[in-house]
């Protein structure tokens, strides 16, 4: 049985967004410490950080990086999605370098739900095509 204890963290989270222009939220900021982009405020793309940050506060190293495609290489692969799994998305083409990651929260039809941070600028669960998601990841000898 997979138990994800970062989830309630990111959970908790749900309603942290970006400020507009001129102003940045500090806790986005607190979420790129530990990454490539530590010190970058809330205007850079922070969905990799918030899951980085999530997994941190249980103790759980991620990939920091703040490029949503380093979780591809990260922990265990999974061949299905269980509650709270890293969740790896490929954006604009499957072989772009651009992609998104979120936490797995459930499948509808041919969408799927995650719970992410810089989701529409704001730590929320909302849908993406299922075709788009490239990998399941799991933190390594945690299955």
């Amino acid at each position: 049985m997979h138990h994800a204890p970062w989830l309630p963290i990111a959970l908790a989270e749900q309603g942290v967004r970006s400020f507009g222009p001129g102003a940045s939220n500090p806790r986005v900021t607190e979420y790129h410490v530990g990454t490539n982009i530590e010190g970058y405020d809330d205007k850079a793309s922070w969905c990799s950080s918030f899951v980085h940050w999530s997994l941190a506060k249980v103790g759980i190293q991620g990939t920091s990086s703040a490029l949503a495609r380093s979780w591809l290489t990260w922990g265990e692969p999974l061949e299905e999605p269980v509650a709270g799994c890293v969740t790896v998305l490929w954006r604009e083409h499957p072989s772009s370098w651009k992609g998104h990651v979120g936490l797995f929260q459930r499948i509808e039809g041919e969408h799927i739900y995650l719970l992410g941070g810089n989701q529409l600028e704001e730590v929320r669960v909302h849908s993406y095509t299922l075709s788009t998601v490239l990998a399941y990841r799991w933190p390594a000898n945690a299955l």
